[in-house]
Protein backbone atom coordinates (compact mmCIF):
# COMPACT_ATOMS: atom_id res chain seq x y z
CA UNK A 1 0.00 0.00 0.00
CA UNK A 2 1.52 3.31 -1.10
CA UNK A 3 1.05 6.48 0.90
CA UNK A 4 1.10 10.15 0.02
CA UNK A 5 2.23 13.07 2.18
CA UNK A 6 2.42 10.94 5.31
CA UNK A 7 -1.33 10.28 5.26
CA UNK A 8 -2.57 6.79 4.72
CA UNK A 9 -4.56 7.19 1.51
CA UNK A 10 -4.42 4.69 -1.36
CA UNK A 11 -2.75 6.00 -4.53
CA UNK A 12 -5.93 5.51 -6.55
CA UNK A 13 -7.87 7.52 -4.01
CA UNK A 14 -5.25 10.27 -4.15
CA UNK A 15 -5.45 10.36 -7.92
CA UNK A 16 -9.21 10.46 -7.87
CA UNK A 17 -9.18 13.16 -5.22
CA UNK A 18 -6.78 15.13 -7.40
CA UNK A 19 -9.07 14.71 -10.36
CA UNK A 20 -12.03 15.78 -8.26
CA UNK A 21 -10.13 18.84 -7.09
CA UNK A 22 -9.22 19.71 -10.67
CA UNK A 23 -12.82 19.27 -11.74
CA UNK A 24 -14.00 21.49 -8.90
CA UNK A 25 -11.76 24.24 -10.22
CA UNK A 26 -13.78 24.39 -13.43
CA UNK A 27 -16.99 26.36 -13.67
CA UNK A 28 -20.07 24.40 -14.67
CA UNK A 29 -23.57 25.36 -15.77
CA UNK A 30 -24.93 22.56 -13.57
CA UNK A 31 -22.98 23.50 -10.45
CA UNK A 32 -26.07 24.11 -8.29
CA UNK A 33 -28.37 21.52 -9.85
CA UNK A 34 -28.14 19.32 -6.77
CA UNK A 35 -27.08 21.67 -3.97
CA UNK A 36 -29.52 24.48 -4.81
CA UNK A 37 -31.82 23.67 -7.76
CA UNK A 38 -33.94 26.79 -7.18
CA UNK A 39 -30.97 29.20 -7.17
CA UNK A 40 -31.28 30.50 -10.73
CA UNK A 41 -35.05 30.96 -10.59
CA UNK A 42 -34.72 32.80 -7.27
CA UNK A 43 -32.10 35.19 -8.64
CA UNK A 44 -34.08 35.77 -11.83
CA UNK A 45 -37.21 36.66 -9.88
CA UNK A 46 -35.39 39.30 -7.84
CA UNK A 47 -33.62 40.79 -10.87
CA UNK A 48 -36.70 40.84 -13.10
CA UNK A 49 -38.74 42.63 -10.43
CA UNK A 50 -36.00 45.24 -9.99
CA UNK A 51 -35.59 45.87 -13.72
CA UNK A 52 -39.34 46.06 -14.27
CA UNK A 53 -39.48 48.67 -11.52
CA UNK A 54 -36.54 50.65 -12.99
CA UNK A 55 -35.21 49.68 -16.43
CA UNK A 56 -31.92 51.49 -15.79
CA UNK A 57 -31.20 48.92 -13.07
CA UNK A 58 -30.54 46.33 -15.77
CA UNK A 59 -27.62 48.36 -17.06
CA UNK A 60 -26.38 48.95 -13.53
CA UNK A 61 -26.33 45.23 -12.67
CA UNK A 62 -24.54 44.37 -15.92
CA UNK A 63 -21.99 47.08 -15.23
CA UNK A 64 -21.52 45.85 -11.66
CA UNK A 65 -20.51 42.44 -13.01
CA UNK A 66 -18.03 44.09 -15.39
CA UNK A 67 -16.51 46.24 -12.66
CA UNK A 68 -16.20 43.16 -10.46
CA UNK A 69 -14.47 40.99 -13.05
CA UNK A 70 -11.90 43.60 -14.10
CA UNK A 71 -10.59 43.94 -10.54
CA UNK A 72 -9.10 40.76 -9.03
CA UNK A 73 -11.36 38.67 -11.25
CA UNK A 74 -15.03 37.75 -10.86
CA UNK A 75 -14.95 37.31 -7.10
CA UNK A 76 -17.56 39.79 -5.79
CA UNK A 77 -14.78 42.01 -4.39
CA UNK A 78 -16.65 45.07 -5.65
CA UNK A 79 -19.49 44.33 -3.21
CA UNK A 80 -17.34 44.61 -0.08
CA UNK A 81 -18.10 47.72 1.98
CA UNK A 82 -15.36 49.75 3.62
CA UNK A 83 -14.82 49.15 7.31
CA UNK A 84 -12.69 50.82 9.97
CA UNK A 85 -9.81 48.54 8.99
CA UNK A 86 -10.56 47.88 5.32
CA UNK A 87 -10.90 50.04 2.21
CA UNK A 88 -12.63 48.37 -0.71
CA UNK A 89 -13.20 49.25 -4.35
CA UNK A 90 -16.37 51.29 -4.21
CA UNK A 91 -14.59 54.62 -3.69
CA UNK A 92 -12.16 54.09 -6.58
CA UNK A 93 -12.38 56.86 -9.16
CA UNK A 94 -14.17 54.72 -11.82
CA UNK A 95 -16.67 53.50 -9.20
CA UNK A 96 -17.28 56.52 -6.99
CA UNK A 97 -20.89 57.65 -7.22
CA UNK A 98 -21.51 55.58 -10.34
CA UNK A 99 -21.82 51.88 -9.53
CA UNK A 100 -25.20 50.90 -8.17
CA UNK A 101 -27.51 47.92 -7.77
CA UNK A 102 -26.08 46.66 -4.48
CA UNK A 103 -29.55 46.48 -2.92
CA UNK A 104 -30.79 44.19 -5.69
CA UNK A 105 -27.87 41.82 -5.17
CA UNK A 106 -28.47 41.88 -1.41
CA UNK A 107 -32.12 41.01 -1.97
CA UNK A 108 -31.29 38.16 -4.32
CA UNK A 109 -28.67 36.85 -1.88
CA UNK A 110 -31.11 36.95 1.06
CA UNK A 111 -33.73 35.09 -0.94
CA UNK A 112 -31.23 32.44 -2.05
CA UNK A 113 -29.92 32.05 1.51
CA UNK A 114 -33.50 31.41 2.65
CA UNK A 115 -33.77 28.37 0.40
CA UNK A 116 -30.11 27.22 0.26
CA UNK A 117 -28.06 28.44 3.21
CA UNK A 118 -24.31 28.98 2.68
CA UNK A 119 -24.35 27.52 -0.81
CA UNK A 120 -24.48 30.15 -3.56
CA UNK A 121 -21.69 32.72 -3.85
CA UNK A 122 -22.21 36.43 -4.33
CA UNK A 123 -19.90 36.25 -7.35
CA UNK A 124 -22.22 33.76 -9.02
CA UNK A 125 -25.24 35.89 -8.14
CA UNK A 126 -23.57 38.86 -9.85
CA UNK A 127 -22.90 36.82 -12.99
CA UNK A 128 -26.44 35.45 -13.15
CA UNK A 129 -27.96 38.86 -12.38
CA UNK A 130 -26.06 40.36 -15.32
CA UNK A 131 -27.48 37.73 -17.67
CA UNK A 132 -31.00 38.11 -16.30
CA UNK A 133 -30.77 41.89 -16.68
CA UNK A 134 -29.84 41.55 -20.35
CA UNK A 135 -32.73 39.17 -20.93
CA UNK A 136 -35.19 41.40 -19.06
CA UNK A 137 -34.33 44.25 -21.44
CA UNK A 138 -34.79 42.15 -24.57
CA UNK A 139 -31.23 40.95 -25.07
CA UNK A 140 -29.86 37.45 -25.68
CA UNK A 141 -29.93 34.71 -23.10
CA UNK A 142 -26.84 32.60 -22.53
CA UNK A 143 -25.70 29.87 -20.19
CA UNK A 144 -23.75 31.15 -17.18
CA UNK A 145 -20.98 28.82 -15.96
CA UNK A 146 -21.15 28.64 -12.16
CA UNK A 147 -19.04 27.67 -9.18
CA UNK A 148 -17.25 30.93 -8.36
CA UNK A 149 -16.37 31.65 -4.77
CA UNK A 150 -16.13 35.03 -3.06
CA UNK A 151 -12.94 36.87 -2.22
CA UNK A 152 -11.99 37.94 1.27
CA UNK A 153 -10.12 40.96 -0.10
CA UNK A 154 -10.59 43.85 -2.51
CA UNK A 155 -8.19 46.27 -4.19
CA UNK A 156 -8.75 50.00 -4.33
CA UNK A 157 -5.51 50.48 -6.27
CA UNK A 158 -6.39 47.83 -8.85
CA UNK A 159 -9.84 49.34 -9.33
CA UNK A 160 -8.19 52.69 -10.04
CA UNK A 161 -5.71 51.20 -12.50
CA UNK A 162 -7.57 48.38 -14.28
CA UNK A 163 -11.03 49.75 -15.03
CA UNK A 164 -10.94 51.55 -18.41
CA UNK A 165 -11.93 55.23 -18.09
CA UNK A 166 -14.27 56.96 -20.57
CA UNK A 167 -11.29 58.93 -21.88
CA UNK A 168 -9.61 55.78 -23.25
CA UNK A 169 -8.34 55.71 -26.82
CA UNK A 170 -8.62 52.56 -28.94
CA UNK A 171 -5.11 51.36 -28.13
CA UNK A 172 -5.82 51.80 -24.42
CA UNK A 173 -9.01 49.74 -24.70
CA UNK A 174 -7.39 46.95 -26.69
CA UNK A 175 -4.52 46.75 -24.21
CA UNK A 176 -6.77 46.89 -21.17
CA UNK A 177 -8.98 44.03 -22.36
CA UNK A 178 -6.02 42.04 -23.65
CA UNK A 179 -4.43 42.10 -20.20
CA UNK A 180 -7.57 40.39 -18.91
CA UNK A 181 -7.33 37.70 -21.58
CA UNK A 182 -10.07 39.18 -23.75
CA UNK A 183 -9.84 39.62 -27.52
CA UNK A 184 -10.59 42.68 -29.62
CA UNK A 185 -13.87 41.04 -30.62
CA UNK A 186 -14.70 40.54 -26.95
CA UNK A 187 -13.93 44.20 -26.27
CA UNK A 188 -16.10 45.56 -29.09
CA UNK A 189 -18.97 43.19 -28.25
CA UNK A 190 -18.84 43.97 -24.53
CA UNK A 191 -18.85 47.69 -25.32
CA UNK A 192 -22.31 47.04 -26.76
CA UNK A 193 -23.51 46.98 -23.15
CA UNK A 194 -23.67 50.74 -23.67
CA UNK A 195 -26.83 50.16 -25.64
CA UNK A 196 -28.49 50.52 -22.22
CA UNK A 197 -27.85 52.75 -19.25
CA UNK A 198 -26.83 56.35 -18.71
CA UNK A 199 -23.65 58.36 -18.21
CA UNK A 200 -22.90 61.43 -16.15
CA UNK A 201 -22.26 64.77 -17.86
CA UNK A 202 -18.79 64.94 -16.35
CA UNK A 203 -17.82 61.80 -18.29
CA UNK A 204 -18.76 63.15 -21.74
CA UNK A 205 -18.49 66.94 -21.37
CA UNK A 206 -15.09 67.17 -23.03
CA UNK A 207 -16.37 65.17 -26.00
CA UNK A 208 -19.50 67.19 -26.76
CA UNK A 209 -17.66 70.50 -26.47
CA UNK A 210 -14.18 69.70 -27.72
CA UNK A 211 -14.15 66.82 -30.22
CA UNK A 212 -14.61 67.03 -33.97
CA UNK A 213 -15.65 63.44 -34.71
CA UNK A 214 -19.17 64.03 -33.41
CA UNK A 215 -22.48 64.73 -35.11
CA UNK A 216 -23.23 68.43 -34.59
CA UNK A 217 -26.94 68.00 -33.87
CA UNK A 218 -26.17 65.22 -31.40
CA UNK A 219 -23.60 67.37 -29.61
CA UNK A 220 -26.02 70.30 -29.38
CA UNK A 221 -28.74 68.07 -27.93
CA UNK A 222 -26.40 66.76 -25.25
CA UNK A 223 -25.13 70.26 -24.45
CA UNK A 224 -28.66 71.32 -23.48
CA UNK A 225 -28.42 69.24 -20.31
CA UNK A 226 -24.66 69.33 -19.87
CA UNK A 227 -23.31 72.89 -19.67
CA UNK A 228 -19.61 73.59 -19.97
CA UNK A 229 -19.47 74.51 -16.30
CA UNK A 230 -21.11 72.49 -13.51
CA UNK A 231 -23.95 69.94 -13.66
CA UNK A 232 -21.45 67.08 -13.82
CA UNK A 233 -24.00 64.70 -12.27
CA UNK A 234 -26.65 65.27 -14.94
CA UNK A 235 -27.43 62.08 -16.84
CA UNK A 236 -27.84 61.26 -20.52
CA UNK A 237 -28.65 57.91 -22.16
CA UNK A 238 -25.72 56.10 -23.71
CA UNK A 239 -28.09 55.12 -26.53
CA UNK A 240 -30.68 57.82 -27.06
CA UNK A 241 -32.69 55.90 -29.66
CA UNK A 242 -33.64 52.89 -27.50
CA UNK A 243 -32.22 53.59 -24.03
CA UNK A 244 -34.04 50.76 -22.26
CA UNK A 245 -33.73 48.07 -24.92
CA UNK A 246 -30.76 45.74 -25.23
CA UNK A 247 -30.25 45.85 -29.01
CA UNK A 248 -27.58 46.76 -31.55
CA UNK A 249 -28.54 50.45 -31.90
CA UNK A 250 -25.36 51.49 -30.08
CA UNK A 251 -23.28 50.51 -33.08
CA UNK A 252 -25.47 52.45 -35.50
CA UNK A 253 -24.92 55.45 -33.25
CA UNK A 254 -21.16 55.04 -33.59
CA UNK A 255 -21.38 54.85 -37.38
CA UNK A 256 -23.35 58.14 -37.25
CA UNK A 257 -20.72 59.70 -34.94
CA UNK A 258 -23.19 59.74 -32.06
CA UNK A 259 -21.16 57.86 -29.49
CA UNK A 260 -21.65 59.59 -26.16
CA UNK A 261 -18.30 58.81 -24.56
CA UNK A 262 -14.89 59.38 -26.09
CA UNK A 263 -14.13 55.69 -25.56
CA UNK A 264 -17.33 54.73 -27.40
CA UNK A 265 -16.53 56.68 -30.56
CA UNK A 266 -13.00 55.34 -30.58
CA UNK A 267 -14.44 52.02 -31.76
CA UNK A 268 -15.48 53.70 -35.02
CA UNK A 269 -12.92 56.35 -35.79
CA UNK A 270 -10.93 55.14 -38.78
CA UNK A 271 -9.24 52.37 -36.83
CA UNK A 272 -9.00 48.59 -36.75
CA UNK A 273 -12.41 48.03 -35.14
CA UNK A 274 -14.47 50.00 -37.69
CA UNK A 275 -15.39 46.90 -39.69
CA UNK A 276 -16.63 45.00 -36.66
CA UNK A 277 -18.74 47.96 -35.53
CA UNK A 278 -20.28 48.13 -39.01
CA UNK A 279 -21.04 44.40 -38.87
CA UNK A 280 -22.79 44.71 -35.51
CA UNK A 281 -24.70 47.78 -36.69
CA UNK A 282 -26.20 45.81 -39.58
CA UNK A 283 -26.38 42.34 -38.04
CA UNK A 284 -28.16 42.18 -34.68
CA UNK A 285 -27.90 38.39 -34.52
CA UNK A 286 -24.11 38.50 -34.88
CA UNK A 287 -23.85 41.07 -32.11
CA UNK A 288 -26.06 39.00 -29.81
CA UNK A 289 -23.99 35.87 -30.40
CA UNK A 290 -20.67 37.65 -29.93
CA UNK A 291 -21.87 39.51 -26.85
CA UNK A 292 -23.04 36.29 -25.21
CA UNK A 293 -19.69 34.63 -25.89
CA UNK A 294 -17.75 37.68 -24.69
CA UNK A 295 -19.61 38.07 -21.41
CA UNK A 296 -19.04 34.38 -20.64
CA UNK A 297 -15.33 34.86 -21.38
CA UNK A 298 -15.30 37.87 -19.08
CA UNK A 299 -17.02 35.84 -16.38
CA UNK A 300 -14.07 33.43 -16.35
CA UNK A 301 -11.50 36.08 -15.40
CA UNK A 302 -9.57 35.21 -12.24
CA UNK A 303 -12.31 33.12 -10.66
CA UNK A 304 -11.88 31.52 -7.25
CA UNK A 305 -13.05 27.91 -7.12
CA UNK A 306 -12.84 24.79 -4.99
CA UNK A 307 -11.49 25.65 -1.54
CA UNK A 308 -10.41 29.17 -2.53
CA UNK A 309 -12.14 32.16 -1.02
CA UNK A 310 -15.43 31.63 0.75
CA UNK A 311 -19.21 31.72 0.32
CA UNK A 312 -20.14 35.02 1.93
CA UNK A 313 -23.27 35.03 4.03
CA UNK A 314 -23.69 38.76 3.43
CA UNK A 315 -22.33 40.06 0.13
CA UNK A 316 -21.05 43.34 1.55
CA UNK A 317 -18.78 41.79 4.20
CA UNK A 318 -16.45 38.87 4.66
CA UNK A 319 -17.56 36.06 6.92
CA UNK A 320 -16.61 36.18 10.55
CA UNK A 321 -14.31 33.45 11.85
CA UNK A 322 -17.05 31.26 13.27
CA UNK A 323 -18.92 31.23 9.97
CA UNK A 324 -15.78 30.27 8.10
CA UNK A 325 -15.05 27.51 10.60
CA UNK A 326 -18.55 26.15 10.03
CA UNK A 327 -18.00 26.14 6.28
CA UNK A 328 -14.62 24.41 6.67
CA UNK A 329 -16.15 21.75 8.92
CA UNK A 330 -18.99 21.18 6.45
CA UNK A 331 -16.50 20.72 3.61
CA UNK A 332 -14.40 18.32 5.73
CA UNK A 333 -17.43 16.20 6.59
CA UNK A 334 -18.46 16.06 2.92
CA UNK A 335 -14.96 14.98 1.88
CA UNK A 336 -14.77 12.30 4.60
CA UNK A 337 -18.16 11.00 3.56
CA UNK A 338 -17.07 10.81 -0.06
CA UNK A 339 -13.76 9.11 0.81
CA UNK A 340 -15.59 6.60 3.01
CA UNK A 341 -17.72 5.56 0.06
CA UNK A 342 -14.73 5.17 -2.27
CA UNK A 343 -14.50 1.63 -3.61
CA UNK A 344 -12.09 2.03 -6.55
CA UNK A 345 -8.99 -0.12 -7.08
CA UNK A 346 -5.37 0.80 -7.61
Amino acid sequence: MAFFGGVGVPIAAVLLLSLAAAASAQLSATFYDTSCPSALATIKSAVTAAVNNEPRMGASLLRLHFHDCFVQGCDASVLLNDTATFTGEQTAFPNRGSIRGFGVIDTAKAQVEAVCPQTVSCADILAVAARDSVVALGGPSYTVPLGRRDSTTASLSEANSDLPPPTSDLADLVGNFSRKGLSVTDMVALSGAHTIGQAECGNFKSRIYGESNIDAAFAAARQANCPQSGADDNLAPLDESTPDAFDNAYYGNLVSQQGLLHSDQQLFNGGSTDALVSTYASNAAQFSADFAAAVVNMGNIGVLTGAQGEIRLICSQVNCAKHQEARDLQAKVQLQSWAGNFTGTE
